[in-house]
């Protein structure tokens, strides 16, 4: 895959009390190694596995994790001032279901997980990338998307939003272009689903009275027949 990074590196502030849930939940954190990990080692369970890219400070993640206990959640991220908050939440939450990556999200996946292995993937706000001049640099291109569904398991899903419309009209190309991802509503944008509660970047989009859209994708090989 031509790798295109999952983040760009930015000057941030992190908090005394970030600092100390980043130092006391190390247990939480998986190393990044070159080889597929057996992730129910570190869980202790064989539940279904989503993988969040990019979870931010993390509020959403801990949420949707308190709600699903039946479900092991996977955040891959790299600024140290989300990790730290979401291990907070963690801890505040008393949560066990819920490991985090510290590096770029599309090494982990190509390299850390098995195909066919993960149920779901959480792609909420990617970084737009605005100005035309970077759109290259966007994430969500047709080899990451291809690496994405490579990783999931027979009807597992992918969820992708954005409040950048032509960010989300590019993704919604690409993964046309992807036989074995199905869109079930009709190639159009998926409505909004309940369970998902809101998360920093998009409370700041809808500030700025961005839309909301949404995509939302199942895997099935039926899809090589027709595609």
């Amino acid at each position: 895959m031509n790798q295109i990074k999952s983040f760009v590196l930015r000057s941030g502030r992190i908090s005394n009390a970030q600092k100390r849930s980043y130092t006391d939940g190390q247990q939480f954190i998986i190393p990044f190694s070159g080889f597929p990990y057996d992730f129910s080692l570190s869980f202790g369970n064989n539940n279904p596995l989503t993988v969040e890219i990019g979870f931010g400070m993390g509020k959403a993640t801990a949420e949707i994790a308190a709600d699903n206990p039946g479900k092991n959640y996977l955040g891959i991220e790299v600024f140290r001032a989300g990790i730290g908050k979401l291990l907070w939440e963690i801890k505040q939450r008393n949560l066990s279901n819920i490991r985090i990556i510290e590096y770029d999200a599309a090494e982990v996946i190509e390299k850390m997980i098995a195909p066919n292995s993960v149920g779901a993937f959480h792609l909420f706000f990617p970084d737009p990338w605005p100005k035309k001049r970077h759109h290259k640099r966007r994430l969500l291109q047709k080899p990451f998307a291809r690496l994405l569904a490579s990783r999931l398991l027979e009807g597992g899903y992918v969820y992708f939003i954005s409040d950048w419309e032509h960010y989300a009209e590019q993704a919604l190309d690409v993964f046309s272009q992807i036989p074995d991802l199905i869109n079930p509503y009709n190639g159009t944008f998926a409505p909004a689903s309940s369970w998902r509660p809101l998360t920093k970047f998009e409370e700041k989009g809808i500030e700025k009275k961005h839309t909301i859209r949404e995509i939302y994708l199942l895997k099935s090989s039926i899809g090589k027949s027709f595609k």
